[in-house]
């Protein structure tokens, strides 16, 4: 049953308010306007890209029917602290299924532990980035590998993204735009961490296929980047 479905049955519908991520896939937001309810952006945890329990109690109005936490990158959401913030205001709280989340589902457990291993990898050599962070006890699937690159926001981030590639490196920015920033969901409103993600992070391959060469050859190519890279870099 898909995060639409859930609110439906939960109850949800026109004149409810729905406290969502908007660093996030877009369909989160698009499933409660589907209902007739009403999406409220809050913020993100700066470690973990999900949502951030203090800025979800922030956000609940008189009219909140639910919260949906989205497990980002395969980093949980802090389920216990939303849970908490949900209980509060008599709101539920649902957890969002994406299609990394389904693709998870089928990977071995051999394939798991792959990734998991190759990102250590990169967590351990990779200079000149942020590399993840994952507090203790925390497991994280990591569907995907997401660093930042520090500086001076978008600009930077998307140069380096463009010398990466130019050194076959694959890479992708995973969420270019907030959903409170598209036109269907415009707020006046600033989120500082969702604005800092949205032009900071970029995700390098971590699969499961990548040889130790690969992951060579991809450590090399950003640590001889030195971190900031001009914006005329092709």
């Amino acid at each position: 049953m898909g995060t639409e479905e859930r609110l439906a049955a939960a109850g949800v519908g026109p004149g409810d308010d729905v406290v969502v991520p908007s660093y996030a896939p877009a369909a989160v937001a698009e499933a409660v306007r589907a209902l007739g309810a009403q999406p409220v952006f809050a913020d993100i945890d700066p470690a973990g890209y999900c949502l951030d329990p203090a800025s979800a109690a922030g956000a609940m109005t008189p009219r909140t029917a639910a919260v949906v936490a989205v497990h980002l990158f395969g980093h949980p959401a802090d389920l216990t602290a939303l849970r908490l913030v949900a209980a509060a205001h008599g709101a539920l709280l649902l957890e969002h299924t994406d299609t990394a989340d389904l693709t998870a589902l089928t990977r071995t457990e051999a394939e798991t532990s792959r990734r998991r291993a190759n990102a250590a990898y990169l967590t351990s050599r990779l200079t000149g980035v942020l590399t993840p962070v994952v507090a203790p006890g925390v497991v994280h699937r990591y569907d995907s590998y997401v660093v930042r690159v520090p500086g001076n926001g978008r600009p930077d981030r998307d140069a380096f993204a463009r010398a990466l590639r130019a050194r076959g490196v694959r890479c992708r920015v995973p969420v270019r735009t907030p959903v409170h920033r598209m036109p269907p969901f415009r707020r006046e409103l600033w989120l500082p961490e969702t604005e800092r993600a949205a032009g900071e992070c970029l995700e390098l391959p971590v699969d499961a296929e990548l040889t130790r060469r690969d992951l060579q050859r991809l450590v090399s190519a950003c640590n001889a980047l030195g971190g900031l890279v001009p914006l005329a870099v092709a």
